[in-house]
C-alpha cells in the first residue's frame, strides 16, 4: 500500500510541475521545468551525500573504531542483501541516525554518538536495519528527486512572480490571473504538501523492511520510543532541509501539526511494528 501511494504522489508531483511550467509559459515552459529539474536531480544524485556528511561533521569509521557496530551492520547488509555501506559517526549527544548515498553501491550510514550510547545491541540492530531498508529501495534517490522536483515547482513560483503570472491573458484564454495566482502561491503548497507525504509513506516502509531484515519489530519500536523522547529533550543543530533523513525528526520539539510533518506519527509507527511481533511477520 505505501509503494502505491509513493507511486502515485510522485505522478501528482509530475503533473503539478507540468502544469506550473504550462501556466508560465506553455510548450516552452514546460521544457525549461524540466531542464531545471532535470539539472537539479543530477547534481543532487552526485553529490547530496557528500555535503549533508560534511553538513552534520560525519567521521567515517573502521571496525577498529567501532567493532560492534560494524559487524552488526555487516551482518544486517548481508541479510539485507546489499554491499556494505561505509560508516560514519556525527558528535553529538541527541539519539539519531540517517542514510544517504545514492544506490546501495555507493551508501552511507550515519549514527550519532548519543544513539550508540542509549540503545540496547537489540534497538541499534533494528535502527541499522531501518536504515539499511532505506538504502535497498533506493529512498535516498526517491527522496531526492521529490526534493528537487519540489524546490524547482517553487523556482517556478517564484519566476511567475517576477515576470508578472506567466503567459499573457491572451495566450491562455483569459487565465492570466488564475494560473499567475496557482503558480505562485498554490503550486509550491502542494508541492511542500506531496513531497512530506512521500517522506513519511518511506520512512513506514524503512520500519517494515528494517524489522523483517532484523526479524525483532519490537526491538525497533523500542528503539523508536527512545528516538522520539531523546529527540525531544536534547537539542540538535540540524537543517530543516535534510531533517526527513534522520530515522526520527530532529526538530520534533517544535510541535509540527501531522500534514506538515516528514515523518509519520510515532504511536502509528510503533502500532505498525507491534502488529507485525502479533502476527509474525518479521
Amino acid at each position: 500500500m505505501n509503494t502505491s501511494k509513493t507511486v502515485l504522489l510522485m505522478a501528482l508531483m509530475t503533473v503539478l510541475f507540468v502544469v506550473v511550467g504550462n501556466l508560465i509559459g506553455g510548450q516552452n515552459g514546460m521544457v525549461m521545468a524540466f531542464i531545471i529539474a532535470t539539472v537539479m536531480n543530477v547534481g543532487s544524485y552526485w553529490f547530496s551525500d557528500k555535503i549533508v556528511l560534511r553538513t552534520y561533521g560525519a567521521q567515517e569509521i573502521t571496525q577498529a573504531d567501532a567493532p560492534e557496530v560494524y559487524q552488526m551492520t555487516r551482518e544486517l547488509a548481508a541479510a539485507g542483501g546489499i554491499p556494505m555501506p561505509k560508516l560514519y559517526m556525527i558528535r553529538g549527544d541527541q539519539p539519531n541516525a540517517f542514510a544517504t548515498g545514492r544506490n546501495p553501491e555507493h551508501a552511507a550510514v550515519a549514527v550519532t554518538e548519543g544513539i550508540a550510547r542509549l540503545l540496547t545491541r537489540d534497538e541499534l540492530r533494528g535502527v541499522i536495519s531501518h536504515e539499511l531498508s532505506h538504502v535497498k529501495h533506493r529512498d535516498i534517490l526517491i527522496g531526492t528527486i521529490a526534493a528537487t522536483m519540489a524546490g524547482a515547482i517553487s523556482m517556478l513560483g517564484h519566476m511567475a512572480f517576477a515576470y508578472g503570472g506567466g503567459r499573457s491573458s491572451d495566450e491562455r484564454g483569459g487565465g492570466s490571473a488564475v494560473g499567475g495566482l496557482v503558480a505562485m502561491l498554490v503550486a509550491p503548497f502542494a508541492a511542500m504538501l506531496i513531497q512530506m507525504a512521500i517522506s513519511r509513506s518511506r520512512e513506514f516502509l524503512a520500519d517494515e523492511g528494517g524489522a523483517e531484515m532484523s526479524g525483532t519489530p519490537l526491538a525497533l519500536a523500542s528503539a523508536l520510543r527512545k528516538l522520539q523522547m531523546g529527540a525531544q529533550q536534547i537539542p540538535m543543530r540540524a537543517t530543516p532541509s535534510t531533517a526527513h533523513m534522520f530515522i526520527v525528526n530532529p526538530l520534533s520539539g517544535g510541535g509540527l501539526a501531522k500534514l506538515f510533518s516528514t515523518h509519520p506519527p510515532m504511536e502509528e509507527r510503533i502500532a505498525r511494528l507491534e502488529a507485525m511481533a502479533s502476527t509474525g511477520k518479521a
